[in-house]
This record gives structure tokens, sequence and C-alpha cells, in this order.
């Protein structure tokens, strides 16, 4: 079992920045993929950023077109946690966003095993 804990999320402005972080537990997560996902009010899951490692210092980043150029993942293995910086908010950034672990990665909820509660962002025009 894993246990996921975000934390960072608040409200901002368009324009602004946060680091959400999601700290994990109950097993390393080194190996694994983990993503970022959110959920706007009355819409589907969406994918936001994965990492996959390929060595024990390098990894694989992706993601979706939205927030290409302006989010950056990031993973601390030593901390057993992952990062998701966001700048150049926009309104449209808005929503719970998740982080989860897999043992296949990419960007389809169905392949993570495991997920955070949640924290939210909102982010004002």
């Amino acid at each position: 079992q894993v246990q996921l804990v975000e934390s960072g999320g608040g409200l901002v402005q368009a324009g602004g920045s946060l680091r959400l972080s999601c700290s994990a537990s109950g097993r390393t997560t080194s190996t694994y993929a983990m993503g970022w996902f959110r959920q706007a009010p009355g819409k589907e899951r969406e994918f936001v950023a994965a990492t996959r490692p390929i060595t024990r210092t390098a990894d694989i980043r992706n993601y979706a077109d939205s927030v290409k150029g302006r989010f950056t993942i990031s993973r601390d293995n030593a901390k057993n946690t992952v990062y998701l910086q966001m700048s150049s908010l926009k309104p449209e950034d808005t929503a719970v966003y998740y982080c989860a672990v897999s043992n296949l990665g990419g960007g389809l909820p169905r392949n993570y095993d495991y997920w955070g509660q949640g924290t939210r962002v909102t982010v004002s025009s």
C-alpha cells in the first residue's frame, strides 16, 4: 500500500505560481511512475503531467498540451516526493489536483493504482 498526501494548493491570481507537493509513504516510489491529474467541477479527471524513472538519476517527463511550458514535474526520490511547479496560471487551471502512483505511467487514470485526496487550486482572473 502507498499513501499519498498532496499539499500546496490555494488561491492565486492569474499569472501567478504555485508549487504542489505529493509525499508518499508506505513504500518507496523511486521505481514507480508518478503523475499529476486534475478535476474541475463538472468535468472528468484529466492528465496533467507524469514522471517515469529510467535510471536512478534520470526520468522521462510527459505533459498535457494545456500545461506544456508552464508546469514542471519533478521528483525527489530521497524524500519520496513528487512536485508540480505551476507558473503563468490561468483561471482554467482551477481544479482539484491529485497525485498518483503507477507501474505503467502515462496519461490514463486507469493506469494508476494509488491516489491522494487532492489539493484545491483556484486561479482568479
